[in-house]
């Protein structure tokens, strides 16, 4: 009988290869055996069911035919160990039962092993291998288990050794999230550009009622792919006016939800056609002369690379699973507790901070879930962090921002911090909430094996937007003391005025995003209206009064200067925006805005010619006669109607083409403007007035006219006539 086995731990075998040799086998029994187990082997071809299963498999006991005509059974699994690893122990006290020896194994021999790979001995019912070589290899064991009566078994096995190709784990991980990245953004932008004018009337129609705002939230964001370029475009608006606190709030709520669909996206069982779909629809995209076609193909294209990214983020992080230092420190972020909830969080708040993206840090989650390097419970977890890093996007883009944009940054982050917080506290039934949607039981084990890698993906983007849609439920009717809290902890540090006269910085990271881009440079162009409405306001106002206003002349001059910094970060954005892959109703509207910002800083150039024509006369203590100021405030009232009726034209999204109609109104303006010149030169010599008055006359007159040519060309401009 066999010796007892050591007190050590051992590892059982589960299945190998053996070589049955009963004395002495008959040779016709060894041809019928032959010639059964070809015959099945052909039978399973023929099904299309291969014949054989891999070495590692556990399927059913394989038998088939060596060389030297024995017959082998699949039962004991290759080795294989990294080089530096501790001895292997197999315990081989059941490894015969059910076979020809039975348990009556009397001796156990190694009868063939190469030491190069791993020295096999025998200590008992223990196979030792202790590994010794310090190069990848792999080598082949032959060991002999003897019966009482002689009968042996004769059972072959694999031993390698591999070496961890670090590099090959780091670059396959960083090129799988670059193809993940860059196919985010090609199916943001071929979304985008399919959705087109649709997408900036949507933001249009955010008004202060919150579900609109929250819906209109969700889709730009479905559209744009990012959560945080939507945030980001929200704080752009708020700062130039556009979008108020209230709608701002709505709207980063409903972000929130929006950006969860890259998860559901990756639910999708094409992972292994990602490579064929980009590569299909890259010839499209290429080849196709239609707009919308290229964009409907870079978004396949885009899709795609994001299923070929995860692929072989999935191939890189397998290697963690057999490297027992990786597995232990992944290991050590458990959410089994409340404290490991808190610090998987924490590592997917950081993750996310660094990578800036939280789409990128969720295809990372779900790459490791998949391949059972982490749980479900710990990639949940980290979703929850990942929630809150992605905030600092907008925190970023608020800086040197006014005021109401700042606190808009600041509820992002309340937003997501106090969510996790409570979500933390009940993180366990919330999960068990998950599980009954994904698999229909509270109870129902998600882990790799007993749940497919679909269904863990499933999991961890139902916890995502599970989590999101709830928050936004909770924070969506104290939207309005979130507000209020807001407007105390963030106050105003300057007057409203003076905040509406700031410039806004356009953030470059808008540019990722061609259709919001636009739009953001669009709510510039309407604060240059605005600020050209402003100017000739006060000039009118200049003109009338009865003694010098310095005051009011250099506010006018002031703001003359504003517009020229504006026009100039309006065309360098606009300059970059069509660098890139843009869409042709995109690159039409960043043209006319382009042709709007210069003629619209020449109209505030001209102001700034009359007021200092009218400073001359001060200068001289000089003031025009009663009969030209009538005719040049007349001249003025025209001028200002003008600009508003043009601009209006451009301020209502839609009606641009009906700038035509103003154009006759333009004629009335320049014929009016020449006959104020022949009235004042067919004066008699004794009516004539004095020199500088006529001087600053003439200089003003011809100011407005030129307005009023600016004003004709940016009606053109927008009626598309020229």
């Amino acid at each position: 009988m066999t010796p007892p086995l050591p007190p050590h731990a051992v590892i059982p075998i589960r299945h190998g290869e053996f070589n049955l040799c009963r004395g002495r086998v008959d040779k016709v029994k060894k041809m019928i055996l032959s010639i059964v187990v070809l015959g099945s082997s052909l039978c399973l071809f023929g099904a299309g069911i291969p014949a054989a299963a891999d070495d590692d498999s556990d399927a059913s006991t394989q038998t088939t035919v060596t060389e030297d005509g024995e017959l082998t059974t699949k039962l004991i699994p290759d080795q294989k160990a990294y080089i530096g690893s501790p001895d292997t122990l197999i315990d081989l006290s059941d490894t015969f039962a059910g076979t020809a020896v039975g348990g009556d194994v009397v001796t156990l021999e190694i009868l063939r092993s190469k030491t190069d790979v791993a020295e096999a001995s025998i200590q008992g019912n223990i196979l030792r291998l202790k590994w010794q070589s310090k190069t990848a290899k792999k080598r082949e064991v032959l060991l002999r288990a003897t019966g009482a009566d002689g009968t042996h078994i004769d059972t072959r096995f694999y031993v390698e050794l591999w070496q961890p190709d670090y590099w090959k784990l780091v670059l396959t991980v960083l090129g799988g999230l670059g193809l993940f990245l860059l196919g985010m953004k090609n199916l943001s932008e071929g979304l985008q550009a399919i959705a087109g004018n649709r997408l900036r009337r949507m933001i249009s129609i955010v008004t202060d009622n919150r579900l609109m705002a929250t819906g209109v939230g969700v889709f730009v964001t479905m559209l744009v792919q990012s959560s945080s370029i939507t945030t980001v475009m929200v704080v752009g608006f708020v700062n130039s006016g556009f979008m108020t606190l209230t709608q701002a709030i709505g709207v980063i709520m409903g972000a929130n939800i929006g950006t969860t669909i890259t998860g559901w996206i990756l639910v999708l069982k094409i992972g292994k056609y990602g490579l064929p779909i980009a590569g299909a629809a890259a010839f499209f995209y290429l080849f196709s002369k239609r707009d919308r076609l290229r964009y409907a193909a870079l978004a396949t294209m885009g899709l795609g690379l994001v299923f070929l990214g995860l692929e072989l983020m999935k191939d890189g992080f397998s290697v963690v699973n057999e490297l027992p230092e990786f597995e232990a420190w992944f290991k050590a972020f458990d959410a089994g507790t409340y404290f490991g909830v808190l610090k998987c969080a924490l590592v997917g708040c950081i993750l996310t901070f660094i990578v800036q993206s939280s789409s990128a840090t969720l295809g990372i989650t779900i790459g490791l879930a998949q391949i059972g390097v982490i749980g479900f419970e710990t990639a949940a977890a980290l979703v929850l962090g990942e929630n809150i890093g992605t905030t600092i996007t907008a925190w970023l883009a608020s800086f040197g921002s006014n005021t109401n944009a700042k606190r808009a940054a600041y509820f992002h982050i309340m937003f997501n911090v106090l969510g996790v917080a409570w979500i933390t506290a009940v993180f366990q039934l919330y999960l068990m909430l998950v599980r009954y949607v994904v698999a229909g039981s509270i109870h129902a084990d998600m882990s790799l094996g007993t749940a497919s890698a679909s269904e863990i993906t499933a999991g961890i983007a139902m916890a995502h937007t599970g989590f999101n849609v709830t928050n936004t439920i909770v924070f969506l009717p104290i939207a309005g003391y979130m507000a209020s809290l807001l407007k105390r902890l963030v106050p105003d540090k300057r007057s409203a005025a003076a905040e509406e006269q700031h410039l806004t910085n356009l953030d470059i990271r808008m540019l990722e995003s061609p259709v919001v881009a636009v739009e953001q440079s669009r709510v510039e162009v309407l604060r240059m209206i605005n600020a050209c409405k402003q100017m000739i306001h006060w000039l009118k106002d200049l003109l009338q009064s009865d003694a010098p206003n310095k005051g009011l002349r250099k506010k006018i001059l002031e703001m003359e200067e504003e517009l020229d910094v504006m026009q100039a970060e309006i065309v360098t954005f606009m300059s970059n925006l069509l660098v890139g892959n843009v869409p042709h109703d995109v690159v039409d509207e960043a043209r006319r805005q382009l042709r709007l910002v210069d003629e619209y800083e020449s109209i505030s150039d001209c102001i700034a010619s009359i007021v200092k024509a009218h400073r001359h006369l001060e200068r001289h203590e000089t003031r025009l006669p009663p009969i030209q100021q009538a005719e040049l405030i007349e001249l003025h009232t025209m001028v200002a109607e003008y600009l508003d009726r043009v601009s209006q034209y451009y301020e209502r999204s839609g009606q641009a083409a009906g700038a035509v109609d103003t154009l006759p109104h333009g004629e009335a303006i320049t014929k009016h403007a020449k006959s104020l010149y022949r009235r004042i030169l067919e004066k008699p010599a004794a009516e004539q007035i004095e020199v500088r008055s006529l001087v600053s006359y003439n200089r003003a007159v011809a100011a407005y006219r030129r307005i009023r040519d600016h004003l004709v060309n940016i009606a053109e401009a927008l009626a598309g006539v020229k």
